[in-house]
This record gives structure tokens, sequence and C-alpha cells, in this order.
């Protein structure tokens, strides 16, 4: 943490203060079932305190040092060797310091998506690794475990009870008469959304919001949600630090409704706060919500914040997944303008707030978040450009019967692999680009390990996987790997070591403190300028990008300034330099008192 910033740490709620928001949470969601349900809560809670206690967390929730790695725990392959163990010797001998943290995706035993249809919670698969990888990796860095909370695999025990008509699987899930009006439920999918089942009691129809193997659980019934924050708990107790709440805005259902971002959603998430807060604060809360960007904001609980009130009481983190294709359009159409007027319109966030800043993760590169910001044919202009470069597009579902798209499938490498003019030489450079800006952004930065390694498209991947998400996947053998950092002129070395140099740089500016202060300064749209600061010394950060193939000339009165010192030359600018070559960016401070 930065001198210049004030602390954010985590608080802690001590129990009378802890019981009272429990008991407003759960009447929230249950009613009359409250004190029932807050008794065991109450109960669950003293049986993980002792252990919870021995948890040693940073005086800070957040500081410029942090940057994210996402990866599955077998993107890297090295024969019979666990793959959990391969990526950690891979951090430790490849990265160092760069990454304060790691977000090893589903790594629990599961049954289809790559790991979201989870079969057991508290294990981990057998085929990766086992708990003891896990904790070592969690000694080293800050982790952070998926709480897959909205849906489980239909191999799982609680479902094996719910066919056989036995509990506690028996009331787990949602049964609904097929007859049932549900034309007003927002869709993630195109696939149907209830599911017929054959049990002992006849056959049955239950909701699945993503897939006929992810079956969604009934929070209506309390003891799912005793359940789910029993294992939030035991991950915390394993080593995570940050837990990111899956798919979380479909949790409650109710017909005649959208059954997305229902309020007993957002109390669900606000009760999950008041817990790691009360038994493991400076734990973290993410929330994954690939929607709308308005609608992903509501998940910090601001609008509910009172005058005396430190922080908000509902999740730390979201997700950006606005930039993601935002960067995309504005490289490929070399306009920045409707990025600048987005991150123009990002709230000011109160301490204890920020964003997570990725470009490609093991989804693929959602579009819901364009509503409203790019036009319906600029829209469709970048859909088309994606196909050309390899890609594909997922569809959802409309209350009309008609399907939209819902993500664009492909590597964030290839996205960028040209312009609307097509494919041309500057692949590497352009995408550099949207790393650099992406890392520059109020928030914390995530880099996906098939950007840090230019991945190209796995089509092979689809084709065994029969998922258009493979594409993004790619299970890299360590010795091929190994052999394409270590030869000279590959993109693959060559994004690895750029990428790895600017992280190496960002995390030891101030002005990158996840808090500190954040505009856009007005330029012309072939160029993006954000100005990070000024922090409390007076010291400032001037991230300036051209975001086209052609050189681009520097008329910014700010560079009129005297003192700007370049960070990536490590020298004082140059002020006579009056032009940025194509896809470059410069990182300029004033380094103040």
């Amino acid at each position: 943490m930065s001198a210049n910033l004030p602390p954010t740490p985590g608080r802690r709620l001590d129990e009378p203060a802890f019981i009272d928001v429990a008991r407003e949470r759960l009447n929230d969601v249950y009613g009359p079932r409250t004190e029932e349900a807050l008794r065991r809560l109450q109960t669950l809670l003293s049986h993980h305190a002792s252990a919870l206690e021995k948890i040693q967390r940073p005086a800070t929730l957040w500081s410029e040092r942090d940057q994210w790695l996402i990866t599955y725990g077998d993107s890297l392959l090295d024969g019979d060797r666990p793959p959990l163990k391969v990526l950690d010797e891979f951090l430790e001998a490849r990265l160092g310091d760069t990454f304060s943290g790691v977000h090893v995706l589903p790594f629990f035993p599961w049954s289809s998506d790559d790991g979201f249809s989870v079969i057991h919670y508290r294990e981990v698969n057998s085929e990766l690794g086992d708990w003891s990888h896990i904790r070592h990796l969690a000694n080293h860095r800050d982790l952070m475990v998926d709480l897959v909370i909205n849906h489980v695999s239909r191999d799982s025990l609680w479902f094996v009870d719910y066919l056989a008509g036995s509990q506690p699987g028996r009331d787990y899930f949602i049964e609904m008469d097929p007859e049932t009006d549900l034309s007003t439920v927002t869709r993630p999918r195109s696939s149907p959304l209830l599911v017929p089942v054959a049990t002992r009691r006849g056959k049955r129809h239950l909701w699945a919001t993503f897939s006929e193997d992810q079956i969604d659980l009934n929070f209506a019934n309390p003891d799912v949600l005793l359940e789910f924050i029993g294992i939030l708990l035991f991950y915390i107790e394993q080593g995570a630090r940050i837990i990111r709440l899956d798919a979380i805005a479909f949790l409650w259902k109710e017909v005649g409704t959208t059954c997305i971002h229902l309020p007993q959603t957002h109390a669900i998430v606000r009760l999950l706060r008041a817990v790691v807060d009360h038994l493991a604060p400076g734990t973290l809360l993410i929330t994954e919500t690939n929607v709308p960007h308005r609608e992903n904001l509501s998940y910090f609980g601001l609008e509910r914040m009172t005058p005396d009130q430190e922080m908000p009481d509902e999740a730390h983190l979201v997700y950006q997944f606005t930039l993601p294709p935002l960067l995309v359009h504005t490289l490929t159409s070399g306009e920045a303008g409707t990025l600048a007027t987005w991150l123009r319109s990002l709230p000011a966030l109160p301490s204890g707030c920020s964003y997570l800043n990725f470009t490609a993760s093991h989804d693929g590169i959602g579009v819901r978040a364009l509503e409203g910001l790019l036009p319906d044919y600029e829209v469709d202009s970048l859909l088309e450009l994606m196909h050309r470069f390899g890609g594909f597009v997922s569809m959802r579902a409309n209350a009309d019967g008609t399907d939209t798209p819902y993500e664009i499938n492909i590597g964030y490498f290839e996205a960028l692999k040209g312009t609307r003019r097509g494919p041309d030489p500057w692949q590497a450079e352009r995408f550099l680009c949207s790393q650099h800006l992406m890392m520059a952004l109020q928030g914390i930065p995530a880099v996906y390990i098939h950007s840090m390694t230019a991945t190209l498209n796995d089509h092979e991947g689809i084709e065994r996987s029969g998922q258009l998400r493979s594409i993004n996947r790619r299970h890299w053998q360590m010795d091929e790997l190994d052999e394409l950092l270590d030869s000279r002129n590959t993109p693959t070395r060559e994004v690895f070591m750029a990428l790895k140099r600017r992280l190496n740089l960002r995390r030891q500016e101030p002005c990158f403190h996840p808090e500190a202060p954040q505009q856009v300064i007005d330029t012309p749209d072939t160029l993006l300028c954000i100005e990070r600061g000024p922090l409390p010394n007076g010291r400032r950060l001037l991230a300036i990008y051209n975001v086209t193939a052609k050189r681009q000339p520097l008329d910014l009165p700010e560079l009129d300034e005297p003192g700007w010192y370049d960070l990536l030359e490590d020298a004082p600018w140059d002020s006579e330099v009056r032009e940025l070559r194509p896809y470059r960016s410069l990182w300029l401070v004033q380094r103040g008192t």
C-alpha cells in the first residue's frame, strides 16, 4: 500500500453488530423463518470461528502491487505430475513476484463446462492434485476460488438424493410446472430453461439456467444457503482470500419476474459480506455478473449507503465486463471516443470498492455489456470481424422466442490480429496495447494465462469438447511452452516478456493504486489519455495510447508542463517527441513532493 493514500483495511463486525446485520439480511430473504435460520447460522459459524481466527490478512484490502493471473488448474501440463504443482512451479520460475494473486478456476470434481458443473464442492479433482497443492499456492500469493453457487452437477450427491426423494437433496432444487409462463425470465443461454427429470416420484421439471447438466439450487430453502456459507468458510480455511461468486445474478427465482438481480439475491450477497467481515475480515468478495454496466454496478450496493457508513456492504469488487468488447472495438476501429465516453461515465467509488479489470478470461467476450454504448450496426460489424478472425458467437434466448448474441468465442490475441480492413502486421503491438491500457485503469488488473502466452484459437479443442468456449481454453504442454518462451522471435516470448516487464513496472507505481483518482483527458479519437492521481503528495501519471495503425501527433497541453518522467524508458521525458507510433503507449509521471 502506498503511503500516499489512506488505508482501506478489512472491517471486523463484532458479535452484536453481526447478529443485527445477519437478522436484517435473513429477514429480507426468509421473513418469518428468520430466527430459526439465524440460530442455525450462529451454530455454523461457531464451528469455524477458531480456525478462521488464525488467518492473517494484510493491513489493507489492496494496493498498486495487486495484479492477478487467471488460469485453470490444468492450463499447464507436464506428464503425470500434478498440474497444480506444475502451475505453482511455473509461477515461481517464470513470473516470480509479477502477480500478487492467482485465480484458479474451479478445481473440484466436475461433469461439464470445464469445472463449472461441480460434483463435490469440498474435494479437489484428483487429476489436478489435492488440497496441499491448493494451500501451497495460497501460501505464496492471494488465491481466488470460485463459489459456484447458482447450480450443481446432475452427478452430485444432492441430485442423487433428489431423484430418490431423500434428504437433504430432496428440497435442494426448483420444481416447476412446464405450463408455467416463464417468458419474463432473463436468459443467458438458448437452451430450455426447464429440464425434464425422471424421479421415483415420477417425471419432474427442474430449473436449469445454463445447461441440462447444471441444475439450479433452491435458495428459498435456508438449508441450501447455510450449506454454501459452510463451503465458503471451508475455502477460506484452505487459504482462499478472494471468493468469486459465480453467476450470482441468477440466484433467486420468482415467477413473474426477470429472475435476475432480485432483492433477495442482493440480500444474500450482503449476508455473505457480513459473514466474512465478521469471521475473516480482509477476505474479498467479487461478483461475476456478465450484464450491462449499470446492472453490474448494483452489486456494490452504493444506493443503500448511509452518510455514516464507511464503505458499502455488498461486493468489494465487480468485473468490468464492458472493457473486453469495448477494447476490441476500439483497437479494430481505431476510434477511442466511445471508450473515453464510457470511462468518463464510471462513478467515483467510495473506499473499499474497486473494479476487476480484464480483457480475456476462460469465458468468451460478452457483448451484453455493449448495450447502450454501441449502435447495433457497430456491434454487428464487430461480430462479423470476429468471424473473419476465426471466432464464433454464442447466443441467448429472448422472451419473444428469438436469439441474440451473448458472447464472442475467440482467443483475445486472435481478436486483435487486424482491423476492419483485415489482418495486418500489427497483431502483437495491438494486443499489447490492449493489455497496457487495461493495466492503467482504476481497479485491479487480471490477466488470463492465454493472454500471457499469446495463445491462438484452439479449434481442435472445440472439436474434442463440442463447446465453443474451448477455443480459448488450451492446455499447454510444458515442453512446448518452454520452447516457445526460450526461443527468440516467437510471439509467445515477445508478448510474455513485454507483459511481464510492464506488470513489474506497474506494481511499483503508487499512481496505480486501485483507489487513486482517474480522469480522461480530452484528445482526438485516435488517442486515449488517462490521468491517474494526483495523489496527496502531488504525484500524478499520464497513460497515453495510440489506438491506430498510423503515427499520431501528441498535441496535448499537459505535455508542455515541466517535470515529466518516462517510466518505460526510466528517464526524463523528451519533450521534443511529439508523435506516437502505432499502438504504442506512454506512462509519464510527475513525481510531486
